[in-house]
């Protein structure tokens, strides 16, 4: 009798012990896949994030076009927040994102670029058409490239650029980058006489390398970014506390620090 007492004794601890394990809170972890100019803001994000919340934030920064294929090729990601382009319209149309889970959380104008000591002598934007003048720009997918066209394009409708402006400017187009941290290391290096990059997307370790020039509103072009859930997300609770952490006015003001502009302001 006392031996099946003690069996049972036993198995009762062991069974106390199984359920303490599988009832322990299990370690939490967050992977975002984000646009690469998006790197300052998000850093600061994901660690008032971890603070906030003890779970750990992964971050994925790249070009628009390289997160789109690499999810549509399977690799694993809870949220994405990426400029409002057809790359993020691809990803929705095709069945990645939980739809409704998507939103605008900023805003940001475009800005040119040129290095600290412009050996270009570019102080206007009618000085991108001289001869000579290197430029550089994103890949055919990436979304500052057809901003850079649409601004192009209201420039040249205007008779003061002069005539042929937008192919002059394109002629002086050297190298086409994946990203937009790379297109501004191009500038910031001396490696390309301008570039046109959202106003937002100067890191800090460039920021006194360049010197930005200003585009006029009526040729400006305004992008929207968005974030949202994918629908392989494993961790829905974490990812919908992470777009709220964005969204609030502590996660506005990150944004706005960097550049940013309201997702609710007006073009």
């Amino acid at each position: 009798m006392a031996d099946k007492r003690a069996v049972a004794a036993i198995l009762a601890a062991l069974f106390l012990i199984t359920s303490v394990g599988l009832c322990a809170e299990q370690p939490k972890e967050l992977t975002v896949f984000c646009g690469a100019g998006l790197m300052g803001a998000f850093s600061e994000l994901g660690l008032v994030y971890q603070n906030e919340s003890n779970a750990s934030v992964t971050f994925n920064f790249d070009g628009s076009q390289i997160l789109r294929a690499q999810i549509k090729n399977g690799a694993y990601a809870d949220v994405l927040a990426i400029p409002s382009d057809k790359n993020l319209k691809a990803l929705k149309s095709d069945g990645f994102l939980n739809n409704s889970s998507v939103s605008v959380f900023a805003r940001s104008w475009q800005e040119l670029i040129v290095p600290k000591d412009n050996p270009a002598k570019i102080h206007n934007l009618s000085d991108l058409a001289k001869p000579g003048v290197k430029i550089v720009t994103g890949t055919k997918d990436l979304p500052i490239t057809n901003t850079t066209i649409q601004i192009l394009d209201k420039l040249a409708a205007d008779p003061a650029y002069g005539p042929g402006y937008k192919e002059k400017v394109l002629a002086n187009m050297i190298s086409q980058e994946t990203n937009i941290n790379f297109i501004v290391s191009k500038v910031a290096l001396g490696e390309a006489d301008a570039a046109f990059i959202h106003e937002s997307e100067v890191s800090p370790e460039y920021a006194d390398k360049v010197t930005v020039i200003d585009i006029p509103e009526k040729y400006n072009v305004k992008t929207e970014f968005s974030i949202g859930v994918l629908k392989q997300s494993k961790s829905f609770d974490l990812a919908g506390n992470f777009i709220n952490l964005v969204k609030s006015e502590e996660g506005k003001a990150i944004l706005e620090k960097d550049g940013y502009g309201s997702a609710q302001a007006q073009s």
